[in-house]
């Protein structure tokens, strides 16, 4: 089994260098490390390129999910897994990744929760409450219960490619808000998804201080029952999104 760890970066030239190299460390080394350079005005590229070992892809279209979609065609390895550039892997974090598809009956897909490294106390303690009291249940009810998603974080996922190709890959018609509900709704249909919070990652907190909790925390609930009940994001009224 051969695991690719995609990252897709715009701009993202301060953070990107800590998050490649946090990828190099681990124990269990990915088969290749992939950074799709995602229209990048700054020095992106060059950061990345000065990395040992990492393979850069220029994507002139700016947007997540089209990174997402260049970097599914350019791999080539069994597992595809994807991490945000802001993100830094515990040195564990492949291998327990990797593990979860070793096991019997394997998931087709493998998602782990966060913890920030530059965010204040209560906004990690409200996180550590969303993961271990809100998440599990409502993945039990849309995933096993009425098979209709998955909770899935999108700057912390793996997936089987094969799984990919046979849904299509992603929905570039999505730009950013509600593309991994999306993805673990249409992925639910071939198999199952596992929330597995051993696989977490160290992400920032940027978002969130540039927004307000109180509208993430909205923006990421409107989005993601919309994407289950509607099959399409809330702040896309009129988004053409695969059924």
């Amino acid at each position: 089994m051969t695991a690719t760890v995609i990252v897709c970066a715009y701009n993202e030239a301060r953070l990107l260098s800590a998050c490649l190299y946090s990828l190099k460390a681990q124990t269990r080394p990915p088969d290749s490390i992939v950074v799709i350079n995602n229209a990048s005005t700054d020095e992106t590229a060059a950061v990345a390129r000065a990395v040992p070992g990492v393979q850069v892809v220029d994507e002139p279209i700016k947007g997540l999910v089209v990174a997402r979609e260049t970097a599914r065609r350019v791999a080539r390895s069994t597992i595809l897994a994807y991490v945000d550039a802001d993100c830094r892997a515990p040195i564990t974090w492949m291998e327990r990744v990797v593990a979860r598809f070793e096991r019997p009956n394997a998931p087709i897909a493998v998602t782990g929760p966060y913890r920030f490294y530059d965010w204040d106390t209560t906004g990690r303690a409200l996180i550590r409450l969303y993961d271990c009291l809100v998440a599990p249940p409502v993945h039990a009810l849309v995933h096993h219960g009425l098979s209709r998603g998955a909770i899935l974080y999108g700057g912390n996922f793996a997936v089987r490619s094969a799984a990919l190709e046979r849904i299509g890959g992603f929905d570039r018609s999505i730009e950013f808000h509600g593309e991994d509900t999306n993805l673990g709704r249409r992925l639910t249909a071939v198999g199952r998804v596992k929330v597995a919070r051993d696989c977490w990652v160290w992400t920032s907190a940027r978002r969130y201080r540039a927004m307000g909790k109180g509208a993430v925390f909205r923006l990421y609930v409107r989005n993601f029952w919309s994407e289950i009940l509607r099959h399409r994001p809330a702040d896309r009224e009129h988004l053409d999104v695969r059924a």
